[in-house]
């Protein structure tokens, strides 16, 4: 999430409405702030704040005023705890939300590897594009390591599937040509390394 949010984008992103004031219902204090960071960053993002660090400093004061808890209690919020689990779990039935199954990872993948992978090669592109995806299917992103299982999933088919048609549209004819390319001389002796092992070799 970027850091620096003007004062109309504060208002637009991170006020509490109606519904929210009814969920963060009796909660007081740390619990109420960090819950209310919580639901606006989830609503913004599509996910979770993995930590304290990850929220923009000026949203945690908006919001801290709006829930009249002083903002320096944020940084008593227990990121591990039970109530950040109920916290989260709150969060997701409100959204319509759910977390990622191992059979969502696998259809992620399936998905980014033939409609993105094909057309994007950055790493950042393909992260933002998958938590997009989670997004539309209403699934809380897996986990960061999760995510990069995914990820490399995704790439590892789009390049088989890649490899694969480009190698049933060569003809014989070329095939024979690429191996001989690629081919190493079993006899050392004859001082010949074969052409590939040549061209590596050559400093130019």
């Amino acid at each position: 999430m970027r850091r620096e949010w003007s004062a109309e984008e504060l208002i637009g992103g991170w006020t509490l409405i109606e519904e929210d004031w009814r969920l963060l219902g009796n909660k007081s204090g740390t619990t109420r702030l960090g819950f209310g960071v919580l639901l606006k960053y989830f609503e913004l993002e599509g996910r979770f704040p993995r930590h304290a660090g990850d929220v923009p400093r000026a949203a945690i004061d908006y919001v801290a005023h709006q829930v009249k808890v002083s903002p320096a209690q944020f940084a008593d919020y227990d990121w591990s705890g039970r109530a950040v689990k109920y916290h989260r779990a709150q969060i997701r039935k409100a959204l319509g939300f759910r977390e990622a199954t191992v059979g969502d990872e696998d259809k992620l993948a399936t998905w980014l590897a033939k409609e993105v992978c094909p057309v994007e090669l950055s790493d950042e592109r393909l992260r933002e594009a998958l938590v997009a995806r989670c997004r539309v299917e209403r699934i809380e992103p897996p986990a960061p390591s999760r995510l990069d299982r995914v990820l490399g999933t995704a790439r590892a088919a789009a390049e088989h599937r890649f490899t694969t048609e480009v190698a049933s549209r060569l003809t014989a004819k070329a095939v024979a040509g690429l191996e001989a390319v690629v081919a190493e001389v079993d006899d050392e002796q004859a001082g010949d390394a074969g052409f590939l092992a040549e061209l590596k070799a050559d400093p130019g």
